[in-house]
């Protein structure tokens, strides 16, 4: 039997109300039991110790434990995917990072999501600059050096090692090229690991590394540090210059990221309380503290993650072509 129209339209509005109540009363609730960190990396590296830091201040404001769970593989886009097919309730949510969440999309066609359109951007962390290091070998003592040596009649005998083709690390050193009008040749190694090695080793000439992968072999004088790869010199590491000090190299500026991010369509009472626990976090002097000693810097609380996003795939998907990548 067909139902009345008024009836209909009751019973919509009761839906809606009903709905809007179950709302509320998730966001009142929320967080009812532990949170699950998703980290797309092993344990030790910068985007999991992110995580463990900023775990410890969200706790404390949010009432409930959060446990980091470290899923890695696929450079990062085995967890950003698991977190991208998660309910999207406030429980599981992913710390992630410039690779997965901006380049994996443009370079691999394996990957299944879209790091725009199948996210909830909770908030932008930090980021930390990358080092562009020399063997002692090498006989480069300066960016200034490498970029004269480059320019001689030797030109171009140079390359440079990133942790694999397409990553932040190797994007790096295309910007680097492009702002010096240079070539330094691209020999993409699998993991951090052995490209430290062979940059120690003599094998290779120069590498980019994120700057706490790099710094305590700077410490130990097994490397030659040239310079970071942001505009401003990094608190954790005032005596090495920003390339962009040195004539040739002022146009360059790039660094990975850390950002906190849920599922696509996260309620919006949920997603109000985490960014007020993520604002007060970012404003915690012993959070601030612990991520500066680990080389990061901390964005300013408020700042947009939707429009930073945007701005960033722009960015990234110029240095892809500029690099001639293909998606795989």
């Amino acid at each position: 039997m067909r139902m009345a129209t008024p009836m209909r339209g009751m019973l919509a509005a009761l839906f809606s109300i009903s709905a809007l109540t179950g709302a509320a009363a998730h966001a009142d609730t929320y967080p009812s039991k532990p949170i699950t960190l998703v980290v797309g990396y092993p344990a030790g590296g910068s985007v999991d110790l992110t995580a463990r830091i900023l775990s410890e201040e969200l706790s404390s404001r949010l009432g409930k434990s959060i446990i980091v769970e470290n899923a890695g593989g696929a450079g990062g886009t085995i967890g950003a995917q698991r977190v991208a097919r998660s309910t999207a309730d406030g429980y599981t949510l992913l710390l992630g990072s410039t690779n997965e969440m901006v380049i994996a999309g443009m370079i691999n066609q394996a990957v299944r999501y879209d790091g725009q359109k199948d996210f909830t951007p909770i908030g932008i962390i930090a980021s930390q600059p990358m080092l562009l290091a020399a063997s002692k070998k090498s006989g480069i003592n300066s960016a200034a050096h490498y970029l004269k040596s480059l320019k001689s009649s030797e030109a171009n005998h140079y390359s440079f090692g990133s942790s694999g083709v397409g990553t932040a690390l190797h994007l790096a050193g295309e910007m680097v090229n492009e702002a010096t009008g240079t070539s330094s040749l691209h020999v993409p190694y699998r993991g951090v690991a052995p490209l430290v090695s062979d940059l120690i080793s003599g094998q290779l000439d120069l590498a980019y590394l994120v700057l706490s992968s790099g710094l305590p072999q700077v410490k130990a004088g097994a490397i030659v540090p040239l310079g970071i790869t942001e505009k401003q010199r990094s608190q954790a590491a005032p005596d090495i210059p920003a390339l962009a000090e040195t004539p040739g190299f002022e146009k360059v500026d790039i660094n990975v990221w850390f950002a906190l991010y849920g599922p696509a369509n996260l309620p919006e009472p949920v997603l109000s309380k985490l960014r007020s626990a993520l604002d007060e976090s970012l404003q915690s002097a012993t959070l601030r503290d612990r991520l500066s000693a680990s080389g990061a810097t901390l964005y300013k609380p408020g700042l947009d993650p939707v429009a930073f996003q945007g701005q960033e795939v722009d960015k990234y998907a110029r240095l892809v072509k500029l690099a001639n990548i293909q998606p795989e």
